[in-house]
């Protein structure tokens, strides 16, 4: 196992709200929370494989939007898209189903996707800030795959840690993943202290006294 698969492990058993916080603790930016699960409502996490989207111009695209990152994703990671428009899918049924195949975990996209039947039928996760039938031919195309993107105001880079779950969406850069992780670790070991003290009977008040924001 390599250092970056242990340390997906390590994320995969954190959720959004837990590294958001370790995030303000480290005065960190990384959270995304305008976009949502729009097919199913699985957590998702791995190593961001990025794809940038722009308006199409008179220069095509040499390949259909996604189908790079596609091909060289694995099951370590989620496809992060920059796209920015809410009125035009740039991701679809049929790149879901190949990124299915592959067992990528899931993906992320600042604008609308299309085809959300297709991709709750094979259980495909999705976040995205719109659902529409429009398609991207010849109003959308693919500007560069695997380099620097933006994704509402988070910057993000490819290989970049990420998880998603029903509360929002973390970025964590890889080069400092593993403060990030370790901080995010301590804090669900004092909320599950918190929770077992609370099942024990003991006063929420006194659980989450003044002590709580420290």
């Amino acid at each position: 196992m390599t250092e970056n698969q242990q340390l997906l492990g390590r994320l995969s058993k954190l959720d959004s709200s837990a590294i958001s916080d370790a995030l303000d603790s480290l005065q960190l930016k990384g959270v995304v929370t305008r976009l949502k699960q729009v097919t199913v409502p699985k957590k998702i996490w791995g190593q961001a494989v990025t794809v940038k989207l722009v308006p199409q111009d008179d220069q095509s695209s040499a390949r259909h939007l996604g189908t790079a990152a596609v091909e060289a994703a694995t099951s370590d990671n989620v496809i992060v898209v920059e796209h920015c428009r809410d009125d035009v899918a740039g991701w679809g049924g049929n790149l879901s189903l190949a990124a299915n195949v592959r067992g990528i975990k899931g993906v992320i996209i600042d604008g609308a996707c299309r085809d959300a039947d297709e991709m709750r039928g094979i259980d495909f996760p999705v976040y995205a800030s719109a659902v529409v039938p429009t398609t991207a031919r010849g109003r959308i195309k693919e500007q560069s795959f695997n380099e620097k993107i933006q994704i509402d105001q988070v910057e993000v880079q490819p290989g970049d840690f990420v998880l998603a779950d029903g509360s929002g969406i973390v970025f964590i850069p890889i080069a400092i993943v593993d403060e990030v992780l370790t901080k995010a670790e301590t804090i669900v070991e004092n909320e599950a202290n918190m929770a077992k003290q609370i099942l024990e009977g003991k006063p929420v008040s006194t659980v989450m006294g003044a002590k709580y924001e420290n």
